[in-house]
């Protein structure tokens, strides 16, 4: 699994009008092949009396599966494209589609690879790009006259506290990014004059926006 990989928030869409042809341009994060076919197919009979519904997708952490499709749009002019402005941003687990309701302009090869990098390119930025870290979940066991102190440390060295359980002692469940884990409990170890104990958790994807940690709802 990849420590850090971009890819998009949630399926979104936009749209453009170019000679009055309108580009609809859909896009989604998938975790699998079948998922991106599924998406394609679910647009196709949404607009099943468009002209065109082009797309492209990438799937895997290295690129392991990159398809794109024309359909009926001049060969290079619509699925490259599309693909490639995957690709340019460096996306992982997208599916694209861009549908056309051809406007009665024909645009000529240069204006199709245009429109439809555009098409793809709104939709990207519609559904938001972002950042996935690969995180593991560190449990902290401490005793309750040091947790103001650890609280502190903590949020101090910008690690995130997910929840804090009070039991006989009290329990800090911490996202710590998997590459700074050792770091992370040699500090702790410091902080607490070794009266800790330490346990790793599940590993998990968090998402970064803008620089910033969200939670998905």
């Amino acid at each position: 699994m990849a420590e850090v990989y971009k890819t998009i928030l949630n399926s979104h869409i936009d749209e453009i009008t170019i000679e009055r042809s309108r580009f609809i341009g859909y896009a989604s994060p998938v975790n699998s092949e079948e998922a991106a076919l599924e998406f394609i197919k679910n647009i196709k009979l949404k607009h099943r009396d468009a002209n065109h519904n082009v797309y492209g997708y990438v799937i895997g952490f290295n690129n392991e599966i990159q398809r794109y499709s024309d359909d009926g749009e001049p060969s290079g002019t619509a699925g490259i494209p599309v693909l490639e402005v995957i690709r340019k941003e460096d996306l992982r687990n997208v599916v694209v589609v861009v549908t056309r309701y051809f406007g009665g302009i024909k645009l000529g090869a240069g204006g199709l690879v245009r429109a439809y990098t555009k098409g793809a390119k709104i939709a990207l930025d519609a559904g938001k790009i972002v950042t996935k870290i690969m995180y593991r979940l560190i449990i902290l066991n401490v005793d309750y006259t040091l947790l103001g102190k650890i609280q502190n440390d903590i949020m101090q060295n910008e690690f995130i506290i997910k929840e804090i359980v009070y039991q006989e002692d009290v329990a800090l469940h911490i996202y710590v990014k998997n590459s700074e884990v050792e770091s992370f409990k040699g500090k702790a170890i410091d902080w607490t004059n070794n009266r800790c104990e330490i346990r790793e958790g599940q590993m998990e994807y968090l998402t970064e926006l803008n620089g910033k940690i969200i939670f998905e709802e």
